[in-house]
């Protein structure tokens, strides 16, 4: 009987790029159906000329029938070249590839990276990844691929690393030490459902910073414990496979030429070092000065039609925040070169086109898995039933009456629910804002406080749904370090993995917020929870 069950159990063990497809080919009958029963819904944005609600009436569109399936032929190669993650991951891809060719990323590690504790070395994965979040879903490209080639160098889970950086991006998204791109997105959707109540409304840039800074430090250090103590364990250990092993031949030599070439190695390794490092500080030098307006040829990566400085360098046209991969991805590119010509670790050009080809080689399946999961994301999206549903779920909000405590966990529960099928922050709070802040504000509940609830909400379970687009890079990496090809990492078992983390940095989050409500805490430069 238990043979039987186990028989089937693998029988139904889908890969991911079936699951996506599956869940596509479900989501275009479904809209289909719902079309049928005339599944719609309406929501309300604001006019800001006027100062008044204007209702926008929302329908899921059927594409279970011939102009559907028109749509979805059409548009399969555009949803792939527009998938976000793409372009990001495969820059970062060839940078990462190129300085690990040269063995600048090997070294560092070795010299450097490994003689950190396990615990700080989480707490600086988590710290960062969260930071990451002030430029947009960078952190899921960059940090990802990098946490798992420094962990699977160290000798350590890199399915450990992937899972950490994961968490540390998605659960600490929109919080930071510095106004980002977060604040510029939602702020005038604050402002302009404030105005409802108070046409005099002020919102700042800096509204939610006190509160940023403090809850990037919070889930950085309770996010350590959760990997260390729960996740760490839970993963286990990895195996090398046969293949990853170094392979690598060496003839019989005295112990006296081993220690001489150790020695010469040494000093190539050292004096890669300095170069690189050299030639880093330059380069963040000349990015720095990239960043300041007024100096002579200074200000190359602002975008000067803006007025302030926060828009400059992170408005929507702002060269810095939309070429941000871009300069992480060439900071390892020369500093990698750099690396090589000192330690002479790479011959020539040929040799390391020829390592990186080699290398890029296992990155197939990840590009399948990319195109198949947009494909499913674009559906999702143009059918409308995750924009239906959050509306419905925002509407609840006119049926309810309560105020303070109840009130934000109410918000903070009905928010992060959305999430799961709606994923933009953006999108989410331009439903939500017309009703949630006018409704905080009438329970004298500041409207910044209430894009603080906002945040911590799209936080909760921004990396708990296959929606995200990014979800991709994870997974794909999860399966691209997974051992048994035979098994390949499910979607279900890559929510399962990061479970525990899900739900123990969601209570924090409600604890958090509900905490700094009570002791009435500045949650940004003169601005408080209530009014």
């Amino acid at each position: 009987m238990n043979d039987k069950r186990k028989l089937k159990l693998k029988k139904f063990y889908f890969h991911p790029i079936t699951t996506f497809l599956t869940m596509t080919i479900l989501v275009v009958v479904l809209s289909g159906i719902f079309s049928l029963f005339e599944m719609q819904a309406t929501y309300n944005t604001v006019n800001i000329n006027t100062k008044e609600l204007e209702p926008t009436l929302i329908t899921v569109e059927n594409l279970f029938s011939f102009s559907g399936l028109r749509y979805i032929i059409s548009s399969a190669m555009k949803n792939f070249l527009s998938f976000a993650p793409l372009g990001t991951l495969l820059i970062s891809i060839i940078a990462l590839t190129l300085a690990e060719s040269t063995g600048f990323i090997e070294t560092v590690t070795k010299r450097y990276l490994s003689k950190i504790p396990r615990q700080v070395f989480t707490f600086l994965v988590l710290f960062i990844a969260a930071t990451s979040s002030l430029i947009n879903e960078v952190g899921y490209a960059i940090l990802i691929p990098l946490v798992a080639t420094i962990y699977f160098i160290n000798k350590r889970n890199p399915l450990l690393g992937i899972v950490t950086a994961f968490c540390g991006v998605s659960f600490g998204y929109g919080v930071s030490l510095f106004i980002g791109t977060q604040e510029i997105a939602l702020m005038d959707y604050t402002k302009n459902a404030a105005m409802l109540i108070d046409e005099t409304t002020h919102i700042a840039l800096s509204s939610n910073l006190i509160f940023s800074i403090v809850a990037t430090i919070l889930l950085s250090v309770v996010g350590t414990v959760i990997i260390e103590k729960i996740l760490a364990p839970k993963i286990g250990k990895y195996k090398k496979e046969e293949e990853f092993a170094n392979t690598e031949q060496y003839s019989p030599i005295s112990l006296e030429e081993e220690e001489q070439k150790l020695i010469e190695k040494d000093k190539r390794e050292k004096k890669g070092i300095r170069i690189a490092l050299i030639t880093g500080v330059v380069y963040a030098i000349l990015s720095i000065y990239a960043l300041i307006p007024g100096l002579p040829g200074s200000g190359l990566m602002l975008d000067m039609s803006e007025k302030t400085y926060a828009l400059q360098v992170f408005g929507e046209n702002a060269y810095f925040q939309n070429g941000f991969t871009y300069l992480v991805a060439l900071f390892f590119i020369i500093t990698g070169i750099a690396y090589a010509i000192g330690a002479k670790s790479i011959k020539n050009d040929k040799e390391l086109i020829e390592k990186m080809t080699n290398k890029l080689s296992k990155f197939s399946s990840m590009f399948i898995l990319i195109f198949v999961a947009s494909q499913f994301i674009a559906v999702f999206k143009k059918t409308n039933i995750g924009l239906v549903v959050t509306t419905w779920l925002a509407s609840i909000f006119e049926y309810v009456e309560m105020n303070g405590i109840v009130l934000i966990i109410f918000t903070l529960l009905l928010i992060a629910l959305s999430g799961l099928l709606l994923t933009s922050s953006s999108n989410k709070w331009a439903l939500f804002s017309p009703i949630v802040v006018p409704v905080f504000m009438q329970s004298n509940i500041s409207p910044e406080f209430a894009q603080i609830v906002m945040r911590a909400a799209d936080s909760m379970t921004k990396g708990f749904t296959p929606l995200l687009a990014s979800f991709v890079i994870y997974i794909g990496y999860l399966n691209l370090y997974n051992l048994n090809k035979e098994k390949p990492v499910t979607i279900r078992q890559s929510l399962k993995m990061i479970t525990p983390y899900f739900l123990l940095i969601a209570a924090v989050w409600i604890v958090l917020v509900v905490s700094w409500y009570i002791i009435g805490l500045p949650i940004g430069p003169g601005v408080y929870p209530t009014i």
